[in-house]
């Protein structure tokens, strides 16, 4: 997982260079655990256990709701959101922007940046240490 470190850091970066409404984005495990922030990211340890906590939430609202698996969360206040994004089988992207933020720019943009973050980081679970394909 460490030789993706340094790709997924470059698409956050990419990510605030294309809607510059964002102020911080990190990309965690489903269960909390923090894997890469960008430099903007505040508190992200802390920002990545809240998330694990949302999405828990959100599922269960789902289940009950019958409306099916979670693809995304988003949280809007007063002076901005907080919106978070499947990436791949275990991990997701969080984005906090600012209340300027046009939503669906957001959402594009982020949407696609968790998509290719999901790539990289199932197929760094998937592959071994040298690079190889694990069983």
């Amino acid at each position: 997982m460490t030789a993706v470190l340094p790709e997924i850091a470059e698409e956050l970066q990419r990510l605030r260079a294309r809607v510059p409404q964002v102020n911080g984005a990190l990309v965690a495990t489903a269960d909390g655990l923090l894997l890469a922030q960008d430099d903007g990211a505040e508190e992200p340890e802390s920002l990545a256990a809240l998330t694990a906590t949302a999405l828990s939430v959100a599922r269960r609202l789902l289940a009950a709701t019958a409306q099916g698996l979670l693809s995304e969360l988003l949280v809007r206040g007063a002076n901005g959101c907080v919106a978070t994004y499947s990436a791949g089988s275990s991990a997701v992207l969080t984005v906090v922007a600012g209340q300027d933020t046009v939503t669906a720019l957001l959402h594009r943009e982020a949407r696609r940046a968790a998509a290719d973050l999901g790539d990289l980081i199932d197929g760094a679970l998937t592959s071994g240490p040298d690079g190889a394909e694990t069983p």
